[in-house]
């Protein structure tokens, strides 16, 4: 047992000297999860309502990051607002990668007219601009979370789907799944222990991007008013109202957009590095 932890360090430790820039993401992502999650549960954090100190007052000791135009902690929202962000755009993103994978491998393995309507039908909804979709939505179901998150699943299966079907249709065309399907073997166990199996590398890396694009459309969505409403807090609610005041309160506009911008950052270096990972032939090096 302890060859075999002290095996799982010396990996770890080789990891992150191979791939600081993973690491660092990762630890980026995580200080904002856990950051958030945290102040759930310690009281002076967790008030997202009450007035700390004076309106749009600058930072100060009570209130590290100012207050906002009702004298509300601006901290205290903003790690509520990262909560609610990364919370609804992952629930989109699962959605995403189930309705993704499943229709890449029905099309890739059916093949024929199943393959054309899944990909046509993916073609026609990413024609259109992602905000102009994620408002069309919201006009159709109202304004809320229900919008942002039915929003975000639109906008990102059509990609998903057409990178999944690309990958398992590769695997299709292999011996060893022609060899089984002559075999007899049931659809169900190709799908799952050939298929899936063999694309899960593309899952993985497509559901790190997905979500980098689902926070910006819950984003872009909050700061148009159609996304999460108030008394509900998220990070582009954030960014809308400070920019109300950005010229009075700067930092009601600066620390939320901070934190996007770090969150959607993370998340596109942790893809780049699982790809990497997962297909080297795709590694690219600077020049």
């Amino acid at each position: 047992m302890s060859q075999l932890r002290l095996s799982l360090k010396t990996r770890l430790r080789q990891s992150a000297r191979r791939d600081p820039v993973l690491v660092g993401s990762i630890a980026v992502l995580a200080v904002l999860i856990v950051a958030s999650v945290g102040s759930r549960f310690i009281p002076s954090l967790a008030d997202t309502t009450s007035t700390m100190g004076p309106r749009l007052s600058p930072p100060a000791a009570g209130w590290p990051l100012g207050t906002d135009s009702l004298g509300r902690s601006l901290l205290n929202r903003l790690l509520a607002g990262v909560g609610t962000t990364l919370l609804l755009s992952a629930f989109a993103v699962i959605c995403t990668a189930i309705i993704s994978t499943a229709l890449g491998l029905a099309a890739a393995y059916r093949g024929g007219w199943l393959r054309e309507l899944v990909l046509r039908f993916g073609d026609v909804l990413y024609a259109f601009p992602a905000i102009i979709l994620a408002i069309l939505i919201a006009a159709v179901v109202g304004p809320g979370q229900t919008a942002a998150l039915t929003s975000i699943v639109l906008v990102t299966v059509p990609l998903m789907t057409r990178m999944v079907a690309s990958a398992a249709t590769s695997v299709v065309q292999r011996d060893f799944v022609k060899a089984a399907v002559i075999s007899g073997v049931p659809s169900r166990v190709i799908l799952v222990r050939h298929l899936l199996r063999n694309v899960a590398g593309t899952v993985a890396v497509q559901t790190t991007y997905a979500l980098s694009v689902g926070i910006l459309v819950e984003g872009g969505l909050s700061f148009l008013g159609y996304g999460v409403q108030l008394p509900g807090s998220s990070l582009g609610l954030l960014i809308q109202e400070g920019s109300l005041y950005m010229v009075r309160a700067p930092w009601l506009l600066v620390a939320p957009g901070l934190v996007i911008v770090l969150a959607i950052l993370a998340v596109n270096l942790i893809g780049d590095s699982l790809r990497d990972r997962f297909d080297p032939r795709e590694t690219r090096e600077l020049v």
